[in-house]
């Protein structure tokens, strides 16, 4: 129940942040792609909650990065996808080394998340 919530919580968060461009669009964005990690990682936990938060974070933070390389490929398929609202927001549009810095924060503070919600839980 809790990583839903939490689920609930960071999805909203995130396209605000994202979105209301809080300063610059460089925070935005960074911003943005933090909470995008984290909900991937609180996903990862919730379907499969055997496996340990630690090789849920580090998949899911290759997992973006190997998303963001494939940025730099533009077939016609992956074109038509990100011309969608849905494509955009998982597969993006534009490749950005700057980009990598929020995916290692948002792996560590998913990672960090989950373990946090462990203890709360563990503590009741």
């Amino acid at each position: 129940m809790a990583l839903l919530l939490s689920m609930g919580a960071i999805v909203p968060l995130g396209y605000w942040v994202r979105f209301s461009q809080l300063g610059s669009l460089w925070i935005s964005d960074a911003l943005g792609s933090i909470a995008y990690e984290i909900f991937w990682i609180l996903l990862g936990v919730f379907l499969f909650p055997l496996t340990s938060p630690v090789k849920v974070a580090i998949t899911v933070g290759l997992a973006t990065g190997a998303i963001e390389f494939l940025q730099l490929w533009q077939p016609p398929l992956l074109q038509a996808l990100r011309a969608t609202v849905p494509g955009r927001l998982v597969l993006g549009n534009t490749f950005s080394w700057t980009d990598f810095p929020a995916y290692l924060t948002g792996s560590l503070a998913g990672w960090q998340w989950v373990m946090r919600l462990r203890q709360s839980i563990a503590m009741t």
